[in-house]
Formats: C-alpha cells, sequence, structure tokens
C-alpha cells in the first residue's frame, strides 16, 4: 500500500491508494485467511496470558488518560469492526504493541519517558494502524496451524519481551513449538513504514501534532544505546527505526503545518498522570528521581505529590501524607489530590479521615472507582454497613470487572446475615479467579437460600460453568 502526499494551499492531501486492504469494514472478512471473529478470539486468549504474568494498572486516572487520547484518534477515523481498548503494563522497559482486534498496550516505562501528550498520540496512532492493516492477523495467519492459545502465549512472549530481550534474537522468533516449526510475528519494515504512513495521517486528522511521533521514537532509539540488555522489546519487535524517523523528519518537512497541534491539549492534566504513574508506579530509581524534583523545586505542588505517592509506595506514610498536604497548599481543590490523601489516609488506618477526604473526592470525581473502592472500604472499618454495601454497588455498576468488589459485597451481606446474597457474591468473586470448587460451594449455598426464580435460573447457569470448568482443570492436572 502507497500513501502520497501532496500538498494545498500548505495543507496536506492524502491520497490513500488501495485503502481497502486497510479498512475493515469495505472487505469481507474471507478476502483474509483470519477472521474479524478469529482475531477476537485471539485476543481474549493474549489478554489471558497478558493478565497471568503482568501487572495491567487499573488506576483510573491514567486508565481514562490513554483511553481518552486512543479515542481523540479512532474519533478521525472511519468506523471500526471492533471497539478499541487502551491498557498500561506496569513494565519499566519502553514499549508498545497492539493484538488483534484493537487492544493496545503500552509499557509504563514508556508512558513516564514522554513529556506531552502529543508523543503519547504518536505512538498510540502508529499502533492502531497496526490494527487497521491487521499486520498481526495476518503473520498469524502465515504461521503454522497452531492452536489460538499458544500463539496467543507465543505472541505475548514476542511483544512483551518474555526471557529478555537477548532471547528475542534478530528474527524475533520462537522456535520448537510444534515438531521445530517457527512462529515469526516481528513486523516488517513494510509493515513499519505502512503503519507510520496511516499514523501521520490520522495524527493530522485528529488535531495532533505530527512531531510527536517522531518524538517518542527518539525516545525510544536513545535506550539502545546503553547495551544489548536494555534494547527496548519496542526496536526488536518494530524494526526499521532509523529509516522509520527519517521518513516522519522528511513528511514533517514537507508538511510544515502538521507540527502544530490543532487540538486545545490539557498539559495540566497530562502532568498530572504523568506524576501519579511514576509515584504510584514507578521502581526504586524513579523515587530517587522525584525526591530530587522535590529538591530542586520545594514548592512544586506536583512534585510533592508525587513524591509523595512514591513514599506510601514503600511503606512510608507519615512523610507522605506531610509531603501531600505541602502539594494540596497549592491544588487545594484538586480532586485526584484529595482523593489520594485519602487512600493513604486509609492504608495508615484513619479510617474517619480516610471517609471524610474520598467523600470530597468523589463529590468531584464521582466516577472514580479508586475513589469509591476505598470509601466502601472506610465505611466498612467503620461499621456503617449500609453505606459502604452502597457504595460498592455503584462502584460494580461502574466496573463489573473488578473481582474484589464482590469479595467485599459478600463480607457486608455476611456481617448483615444476609446468607442468600453472601454466598453469591462471594461465589461470583471464586469463579472470576478460577477457583473453582470453593466456587460452587458457595454458588449450591446461595441456590439454597433463593427463591426468585431468575436468581435461581442465573445460579443453575453458573453451577454448569463452574462445575465443567472444574473437570476441565482436573484434566489438566492428571495430564
Amino acid at each position: 500500500m502507497k500513501i502520497l502526499c501532496l500538498k494545498t494551499k500548505g495543507k496536506p492531501v492524502f491520497f490513500l491508494f488501495l485503502i481497502l486492504f486497510c479498512v475493515h469494514t469495505a472487505i469481507p472478512n474471507n478476502l483474509f485467511g483470519i477472521t474479524i471473529k478469529e482475531e477476537e478470539e485471539l485476543s481474549k486468549e493474549f489478554l489471558k496470558v497478558i493478565e497471568k504474568r503482568y501487572d495491567i494498572i487499573r488506576d483510573p486516572l491514567i486508565t481514562d488518560y490513554v483511553n481518552r487520547v486512543g479515542h481523540n484518534i479512532l474519533s478521525a477515523m472511519p468506523p471500526q469492526p471492533f471497539p478499541y481498548h487502551f491498557y498500561v503494563v506496569k513494565q519499566h522497559v519502553y514499549n508498545a504493541f497492539a493484538t488483534p482486534a484493537g487492544h493496545i498496550f503500552i509499557n509504563s516505562g514508556l508512558l513516564a519517558a514522554f513529556d506531552r501528550e502529543e508523543e503519547l498520540a504518536g505512538i498510540l496512532a502508529h499502533e492502531i494502524a497496526h490494527v487497521v492493516c491487521r499486520h498481526i492477523s495476518q503473520r498469524i495467519d502465515r504461521a503454522p496451524k497452531i492452536g489460538l492459545a499458544t500463539l496467543a502465549g507465543i505472541a505475548a512472549g514476542i511483544f512483551l519481551g518474555a526471557g529478555g530481550t537477548a532471547a528475542l534474537g534478530n528474527a524475533v522468533a520462537m522456535g520448537s513449538i510444534a515438531a521445530g516449526q517457527s512462529v515469526s510475528l516481528a513486523f516488517s519494515r513494510e509493515d513499519e513504514l505502512q503503519a507510520d504512513q496511516l499514523a501521520l495521517d490520522y495524527l493530522y486528522q485528529s488535531g495532533y501534532s505530527a512531531d510527536g511521533l517522531l518524538s517518542a521514537m527518539k525516545k525510544i532509539r536513545s535506550k539502545q544505546w546503553f547495551g544489548t540488555d536494555q534494547i527496548p522489546n519496542y526496536l526488536m519487535t518494530h524494526p526499521a527505526s532509523e529509516e522509520r524517523m527519517a521518513f516522519i523528519d522528511s513528511w514533517i518537512e514537507n508538511n510544515p503545518m502538521a507540527p502544530e497541534s490543532k487540538r486545545n491539549i490539557d498539559r495540566k492534566k497530562f502532568l498530572l498522570v504523568k506524576a501519579t504513574l511514576m509515584g504510584k508506579y514507578g521502581d526504586e530509581q524513579t523515587a530517587s528521581v522525584l525526591q530530587s524534583q522535590v529538591k530542586a523545586a520545594p514548592e512544586d505542588p506536583l512534585a510533592n505529590y508525587a513524591f509523595a505517592l512514591a513514599l506510601a509506595e514503600n511503606g512510608n506514610r507519615k512523610d507522605a501524607l506531610k509531603y501531600l498536604h505541602k502539594a494540596l497548599e497549592k491544588e487545594a481543590l484538586n480532586p485526584y489530590l484529595i482523593k489520594e490523601l485519602g487512600r493513604i489516609y486509609f492504608l495508615d488506618g484513619a479510617y474517619e479521615k480516610a471517609r471524610n477526604s474520598l467523600e470530597g473526592a468523589i463529590s468531584v470525581i464521582p466516577n472514580d472507582t479508586e475513589a469509591l473502592f476505598y470509601l466502601g472500604r472506610s465505611y466498612m472499618e467503620l461499621n456503617q454497613l449500609e453505606k459502604a454495601r452502597d457504595t460498592f454497588h455503584t462502584l460494580l455498576q461502574k466496573d463489573p470487572s473488578d473481582k474484589e468488589t464482590y469479595l467485599f459485597l459478600g463480607n457486608i451481606y455476611g456481617r448483615q446475615e444476609k446468607l442468600g446474597e453472601a454466598h453469591y457474591y462471594l461465589g461470583i468473586y471464586y469463579k472470576m479467579n478460577n477457583r473453582w470448587k470453593t466456587a460452587a460451594v458457595h454458588l449450591t449455598k446461595a441456590l439454597q437460600h433463593t427463591t426468585d426464580p431468575k436468581k435461581k435460573e442465573e445460579l443453575e447457569d453458573m453451577l454448569k460453568t463452574v462445575q465443567k470448568e472444574s473437570k476441565r482443570a482436573a484434566a489438566e492436572k492428571r495430564n
């Protein structure tokens, strides 16, 4: 596929030749060996591998922000055959990758290295382009015919760098998986240039400056000079970085208006997200960097805030509260700072202070699931069970995938001696954690306490699923 960029009155006009090759909705699925449905099934297996082996950051401030930037780009694109989801993996190696069916991941280390939203937008646009062109799906289709679960594990190992970057080799291949066959899922130079071409178009159309992609690439490329073991996984799976940077630089030169963002970017929100990411999810080296930033700018509220979060993560909540209060002297109405104050109060056992702070934060950011979680737990510790129950039900409506919500609801109903509801929520909790036997015990007891026909039908269906999975797990263990 080729993209020609012509200038008309200073603005780029994009002619996309063979565009039907990349826009899924315009072509029948059977033109590709792997269908949209198969892509979605593969992505589910991929997510299982990721969630089992790696920490995905669930912090709503961070995840909502990254998803918002991703959807800013998608808003300027044609309709897609599946919804896109964006995730942050708690890994300090510079990396970003996409799975089939629109699941896009960026490592926390790479996100923390960015200095502005445009860099994040550039990398996300590039990964979106890989999905749109179905580069990963095509490579998987050309792979040996092995199970989706095996392919998902191989892909996760390659893109996440399981076993270290040196183990990936120049071809980024995994061998000896099926009678000596090998699978190579690294992108080709053509794939990368095509993704960059489309990414530049997406960025321009969505109002982001194109130089964000170039700046992000330079940051990733700079890591290569620290030695073989430090080469970012991104460079292993996304080759031709020098050629790509030269192409992007040339494109910007020929389109002088493109580097200027047309979006009204909230710089303060970006800096808050970065401070939260570094403070709560950084390593020891990050904590030292944050301490140095506070020494260099002792009155900077974000520097104090980030360092306070790092101290809290290391168990030093007394000093964490001191630095957080200092940050609040300058940002007294910032609901995210107030939320973190409540969270640290809770961890320190000051439940009334935690409740008061978290109630204040939620009055401004009612959809913040982390604030709701700690508020519910504060109510529990203060024996305000009705409020705790209502708070966790609100949280469940906003995020039904949060496993611990079911556990705490089970505990609350148990303390209220509502055994049917208690066993119901505990059964779901253990089912979500693949603890089939324990789940079956609770669901059976919930069924015994239930008279509602619809609830009985739901419980019977869940029990069938749990019993089936229990037998399957037992068979795998025997083998």
